[in-house]
Parts: structure tokens; C-alpha cells; sequence
């Protein structure tokens, strides 16, 4: 009762003063607006009435009960003990979610065929090149001007011929390319020659003639 009570009077009040800002509405039109009673009046009421219903909406609106926060904090003492159950079903789910290591799989290596450098035998050179002329040799990866220069002087002009060595000619070869030992192997020239030699291109040999390493 006693909230309505004060809105009550709140609402009077908001009322009243509307009501005397209309009267000086009417009396300013009257007076320094040269208007009308008609039109005075008019504009009184017009202002009586927003200016009424705007304070009472302000001013005298009633408001929350105090007692609805209550309500939620009553509601959750009721909700902590559910989410403390749901736990540890998670935590005895985690153990059961990871499988067991599995055993690493045997990996089959391949070793490398080592020659003995006393069972290394030199390849079979040319004299010179064949009609036609020596193989651009600097097409084999690995392969510079200053190696190709060194192949020829050991009799080596064609992709063939390096195509057909063996691992005791291999092993030769990287023995006694001198500041290049190891070269032979380390970029696979044979395998290399074999795709030059049938007609084919690698990557490397594409950029060579490119004109993009020499």
C-alpha cells in the first residue's frame, strides 16, 4: 500500500506541474506570442499533456521488487553440486580415451654397397668422342666445366658410358676425381646418365638448357 501510495502522489505531483508549465504556455502565447485563445489554449493542452506524461514515466514508475535476485541465488547452491558429480565421470573417461603406445614398426634400411678401393677398377675411356661430338656432360647435377674437363681427360664424353658403370668403376671414379671425391655418388650421376642417355631430361638438366646455371 504504501508503494502505491507514494505513486500516487508522485503522479498528482508530475500532473500539477504539468498543468501550471500549460498555464504560462497559455499566457506566453497570449501575451508575447500575440496568439489566439484558441491557439493558446491549444498549445497549453499540448504541453500539459506531454510534459505530464513524460515526469510520470520518469518519476513515478514503481520499481523491482528487491526480492528477485533472491530467487537466482537461491537456484544455484541447488545447480553446484550437479556440475561437482560430472567431473570425475570425465576424469575416470580420460584414462580409458588413450590408447596404448604402439610398438615401432622394424624399419628395413638399406645400406649403401661398399667397394674395397683395391677392387676399384677404372673404366674403359675413349680416345675421343664419337662422330657427332662429346655429350654436354655439365647436364648431370654435380657435373661443372672443371669436371667435365676432368672426365674428358679420362677418356669419358657420353652419357652411356657413365650410365654403364659399375660399383668397382663407381668407386674408382669417386677415388680419383681429385677435389671432387665422393662427387659421383653423392648426386647419383649414374642413374642420372641412364635418363640423359635414353633421350630423357631431369629437373636439372631441363635448367641447364634453360641457360639458367651456365
Amino acid at each position: 500500500m504504501t508503494n502505491e501510495n507514494e505513486t500516487m502522489n508522485c503522479t498528482i505531483w508530475c500532473w500539477g506541474l504539468a498543468a501550471l508549465a500549460a498555464a504560462l504556455t497559455v499566457i506566453l502565447c497570449l501575451v508575447i506570442g500575440d496568439m489566439g485563445i484558441i491557439a493558446s489554449l491549444f498549445f497549453g493542452i499540448v504541453v500539459c499533456v506531454v510534459l505530464g506524461a513524460l515526469m510520470g514515466w520518469i518519476f513515478c514508475r514503481p520499481l523491482p521488487p528487491l526480492s528477485a535476485p533472491n530467487a537466482a541465488t537461491d537456484v544455484a547452491p541447488d545447480s553446484a553440486p550437479v556440475t561437482a558429480q560430472a567431473e570425475p565421470a570425465a576424469e575416470q573417461e580420460t584414462p580409458a580415451a588413450d590408447p596404448a603406445p604402439a610398438a615401432p614398426a622394424a624399419q628395413t634400411v638399406e645400406e649403401p654397397v661398399v667397394v674395397d678401393t683395391a677392387e676399384a677398377a677404372q673404366p674403359a675411356g675413349l680416345s675421343a668422342a664419337r662422330d657427332g661430338g662429346a655429350d654436354d656432360l655439365k647436364r648431370i647435377k654435380g657435373v661443372g666445366p672443371k669436371l667435365e674437363q676432368l672426365l674428358n681427360s679420362l677418356g669419358v664424353f657420353h652419357f652411356d658410358q657413365i650410365a654403364g658403370w659399375s660399383a668397382s668403376e663407381i668407386a674408382w671414379v669417386d677415388e680419383n676425381l681429385k677435389g671432387f671425391k665422393g662427387r659421383v655418388t653423392r648426386d647419383d650421376w649414374v642413374a642420372q646418365a641412364k635418363t640423359l642417355a635414353a633421350g630423357g631430361d631431369t629437373e636439372f638438366s631441363k635448367r641447364v638448357d634453360d641457360g639458367d646455371v651456365y
